[in-house]
């Protein structure tokens, strides 16, 4: 595993513990949560072209770094989570053209500066939970990428989750999160620490991150928009209407009035 100066293990192992349990390779099976993997396989498909060499950082299982693998792209991938990457692993096609090492999204120092056309940087920044450590993987993401090339970064949205973890679901107290400080009262914007394993966020949190980048942002898009909200229904959708759905998503995914009402938001900039 690739160290970090200052990286608290303690935080590494909560995801490790985390992941180790938790079924990731199926979080985006179900239709409800396809809108996500949908949705940036759209975004990446406008952009990528043959020859295009990708770096995908946090692979997890390798949902996307496959389905770009199988589509005759090479791909690299780094993962933190051992167990990950044994399904990752298990997951991989003869002759497919992807590789997958172990390493943490703060050092990539194993890989050379502009070498990829595009980077994927699809859950590092889920549990990144300070204003530095996110802008030191943001900027390795950046130093790997080619001049011109694209960088697709994910975060976890504060208000789609309470919406649909708390109000919802139940799945989580939200009166519960305000007494604990995690939930401010008056605004409601999140506070997260590693034990509570995801960082969540704002479109403002994102602006400020990257305001002191030279890149150019191409799209900010709601990934999954209100898809986890709805889940019961578009999971009862049969296959014209949530074919509807999709086209009624994607024609609204980067609207302003409707950026924070989504689970999961992929930022994707130019270098």
């Amino acid at each position: 595993m690739t160290g970090v100066e200052g990286r608290d293990m303690k935080t590494d192992q909560y995801l490790i513990d985390f992941y180790n349990q938790y079924d990731e390779d199926s979080r985006l099976a179900p239709r409800h949560g396809s809108v996500e993997f949908l949705t940036t396989m759209r975004y990446i498909e406008k952009y990528i072209r043959p020859g295009h060499r990708v770096l995908e950082v946090g692979a997890g299982t390798g949902r996307y770094s496959h389905a770009l693998a199988g589509r005759g792209y090479a791909v690299d991938a780094v993962e933190l989570v051992e167990h990950n990457i044994e399904i990752f692993r298990q997951n991989t096609r003869p002759g497919e053209p992807v590789t997958i090492t172990q390493g943490n999204a703060m050092d990539l120092s194993a890989f050379p500066d502009d070498a990829y056309d595009i980077v994927l940087l699809l859950g590092p920044l889920y549990h990144l939970y300070n204003a530095e450590d996110k802008r030191r993987a943001l900027g390795e993401a950046i130093r790997v990428t080619k001049p011109g090339g694209l960088v697709f970064a994910a975060y976890v949205i504060s208000d789609g989750c309470l919406l649909d973890e708390g109000f919802r679901s139940g799945n989580i107290s939200v009166a519960g999160y305000i007494e604990t400080g995690l939930i401010d009262p008056v605004t409601f914007a999140a506070r997260s620490q590693p034990k509570d394993l995801f960082e969540l966020v704002r479109k403002e949190d994102v602006d400020e991150l990257m305001s002191v980048f030279p890149v150019t942002r191409l799209h900010y898009v709601a990934s999954d928009g209100c898809a986890l909200l709805l889940r019961e229904a578009v999971d009862g959708m049969d296959g014209g209407t949530f074919e509807l759905f999709m086209n009624y998503h994607f024609a609204t995914c980067e609207r302003a009035d409707l950026l924070g009402i989504t689970s999961h938001a992929v930022d994707i900039f130019r270098k």
